[in-house]
């Protein structure tokens, strides 16, 4: 949903069809990646467009309704290379960044009106674009695709990646009345890992 009308006619639908919107949860694929000088201006604007104005977006569309309603929970799903920012992934880095800053600049605006936002920042999950970027470090490096997830994962002490249902978990409670008093939070989900880097 690339158009603000697009996303403002969604949730429209949304109200009408459920009552009303209690949880926002903002989780859009992540922007290509790659080196300084190999990004065009389309990787960067595709980058802004899909992982940070889709937020913004989606967030400008619910909060007045949830205004209405006295209150509500936006999670945003962003992904730790807004805080371990690396040279391999700068446009995901730049937009994950503008992520977190706008969470925390409209939990503080939007708080006292009892709409809680916070983020949570996801490092490796277990899915299929996982299981592509792995294969595609591989090639790119000329190893096995067992020789390239160990050096994705050597830098997380768990020595794994997270599943989804471990990312789900914590969305689910963010989003619940068990954080009632959670806004603006930050919430890193990588098992320890230093450096959302695979170049290793």
């Amino acid at each position: 949903m690339s158009k603000p009308e697009d996303v403002a006619r969604v949730m429209n639908d949304a109200v009408t069809h459920f009552g009303g919107i209690d949880v926002l949860v903002n989780n859009a694929g992540s922007a290509p990646g790659g080196l300084l000088l190999n990004l065009t201006e389309e990787d960067w604007a595709l980058a802004l467009q899909l992982k940070f104005l889709g937020y913004v977006r989606c967030m400008r569309a619910v909060i007045p309704h949830m205004l209405r309603r006295g209150g509500g929970r936006i999670v945003n799903i962003v992904g730790n290379d807004g805080v371990k920012p690396t040279y391999l992934e700068l446009t995901p880095s730049a937009a994950n960044a503008a992520d977190l800053a706008v969470t925390q600049a409209l939990a503080e605006q939007y708080g006292r009106h009892n709409i809680l936002i916070n983020a949570v920042n996801p490092g490796p999950v277990g899915t299929d674009r996982w299981d592509g970027l792995v294969r595609g470090y591989a090639r790119d490096k000329g190893l096995s695709p067992e020789e390239a997830s160990r050096r994705a994962t050597q830098s997380i002490p768990l020595g794994r990646i997270a599943t989804p249902e471990e990312v789900a978990d914590v969305v689910v409670f963010v989003a619940s009345a068990r954080a009632s008093f959670m806004n603006g939070a930050l919430i890193t989900l990588d098992g320890g890992q230093r450096k959302a880097i695979m170049d290793v």
